[in-house]
Order: C-alpha cells, then sequence, then structure tokens
C-alpha cells in the first residue's frame, strides 16, 4: 500500500481501511502475546500502514477545510 493509492482512494475507503487494518493489529497483537505469530514483521508493516492513512485523511480534511 502506497500513499499514492491512498491518495486515489474516497475518505469513506480510507476509514473502512484504517478500521480494517486496526483489527488485524489487534490481531497480530494478540498472536504475539500467545506465541502463534510467525512474522513479527507483518507488525510493523501494518502500523506504518496505519500511519498513512491516517496521514491521507489529515491531508485531505485540510485540503476540504481550505
Amino acid at each position: 500500500m502506497n500513499a499514492q493509492e491512498l491518495r486515489d482512494k474516497t475518505p469513506d475507503q480510507l476509514r473502512e481501511d484504517l478500521a480494517n487494518l486496526k483489527k488485524e493489529a489487534f490481531n497480530l497483537r494478540f498472536q504475539q502475546a500467545t506465541g502463534q505469530l510467525e512474522t513479527t514483521a507483518r507488525i510493523k508493516a501494518v502500523r506504518r500502514d496505519v500511519a498513512r492513512v491516517n496521514t491521507v485523511l489529515n491531508e485531505k480534511a485540510q485540503a476540504a477545510a481550505e
């Protein structure tokens, strides 16, 4: 997921993606706590994707406010 793909989406789609990413992050943390997580790098990738989505949402909100 890159920033350009996210900028092409609507704010509603971005909020939906954000909710899905947060659920995935929760599940990954749960798997890590129980020792079932196989790829620990996925946690970092999901956190960065959440940050990207939040950044694009803030950019869109700021553009709409102007």
